[in-house]
């Protein structure tokens, strides 16, 4: 897949609001699977993503995939894994992204962990926070200069897509009176509730 199809990481940081290693490390996995794949960004569903973790990294997948909660491509398993897995549902192709043991971002910059642990329990200067970000940033674009080879195993892998998204009807729950997916709703008593009025019987 060309570099030229692939959006640039500045959208990325425009989306996500500020440069940081967890979203170059999303963009270099992206970049590695869509071009594994040999495809381009998905306008609907015709990209599956399944992320095994909540950081920074997936607002990066989902600029450069296209995949998104609200189209139901792009699927969250919290397994605390930076490992994403691809799939094309148009080849029946898919990859998997996992980052490699071998790999640290701390070792790109050693200053960097001790100064983000100031920085996180409040003890840092002015100077310290400012001196941070130069080194977040000088980090990235290491990060985005390495051959995602250096960074990432890539495995081929067969599984069951999911089904393209669904639009459910909605209905009143019996108890708050909040509207909820009908695909969501639990029986109570006999009636139809949300899941936390249900989790509290």
């Amino acid at each position: 897949m060309p570099s030229e199809f692939i959006k640039s990481f500045k959208k990325v940081t425009e989306f996500h609001g500020h440069v940081c290693p967890g979203s170059a490390l999303g963009y270099k996995a992206a970049e590695a699977g869509m071009k594994e794949l040999s495809t381009e960004r998905s306008p609907d569903e015709e990209i599956v993503t399944i992320v095994e973790n909540d950081s920074c990294a997936v607002d990066a997948i989902q600029v450069v995939c296209g995949c998104t909660m609200g189209k139901g491509n792009l699927i969250f398993q919290d397994h605390g894994k930076q490992a994403y897995t691809f799939f094309n549902r148009q080849s029946g192709k898919g990859v998997r992204v996992v980052l490699k043991s071998t790999f640290d971002v701390n070792r790109l910059e050693p200053k960097l962990a001790p100064l983000r642990k100031k920085v996180s329990q409040g003890t840092a200067s002015s100077p310290e926070k400012k001196e941070l970000q130069k080194l977040m940033s000088n980090v990235v674009k290491k990060i985005l200069e390495l051959p995602s080879e250096k960074i990432f195993k890539v495995e081929k892998v067969e599984a069951e897509l999911p089904d393209r998204a669904r639009i459910y009807p909605s209905i009143k729950c019996a108890e708050c009176g909040d509207m909820v997916s009908e695909h969501r709703c639990r029986v109570k008593d006999g009636k139809m509730v949300c899941i936390p009025c249900f989790d509290n019987f």
